[in-house]
């Protein structure tokens, strides 16, 4: 397994990964240094992320392999289907793969991504439309709503 600091506007990332893809993007808090090089098998991830952040990058495109059981990669790929600049609450989640009641081990398995933005558990909120629990921290998830639907300019005339 192979890993890589990268500096992005809310910390440090860790990507770690190897030949069959990115298992785990997380954020670490304090001050943690970056990498001086990406390990070539991370590059993708890493170049992704930068673009994002950039504002350049609305989907990821590198191979990803996420660890969990079946129900949280079911969870995962169901998060996946969220537009960029959309959100969905839980409930409505868990009515999208059919069990209203699951509400619980949705939220659970949300909790539990291992690639942090990329499968953006970040776009899930409140059914009230509240920024609920997330891994990272409540400023982050704001800052990442935020910056996937910037307000619009208003015209003057």
């Amino acid at each position: 397994m192979q890993q890589a600091y990268i500096k992005t506007p809310l910390g440090t990332a860790l990507i770690e990964g190897d030949e069959y893809g990115i298992s785990k993007i997380s954020m670490l808090d304090g001050d943690v240094p970056v990498s001086d090089a990406v390990p070539e098998i991370l590059y993708p991830a890493a170049r992704e992320l930068t673009e994002y952040f950039e504002g350049r990058r609305r989907n990821f495109t590198f191979t990803m392999n996420p660890h969990g059981t079946d129900f949280q990669k079911k969870v995962w790929q169901a998060l996946l289907q969220i537009p960029f600049g959309s959100t969905t609450s839980y409930q409505e989640l868990s009515i999208k793969l059919g069990d209203v009641k699951a509400i619980r081990a949705v939220a659970s398995a949300n909790g539990k991504n291992p690639l942090w933005i990329v499968v953006p558990c970040h776009r899930v909120i409140g059914s009230d439309g509240s920024l609920t629990g997330y891994a990272g921290g409540l400023w982050r998830k704001k800052w990442l709503l935020e910056h996937e639907t910037p307000p619009v300019q208003q015209s003057l005339f």
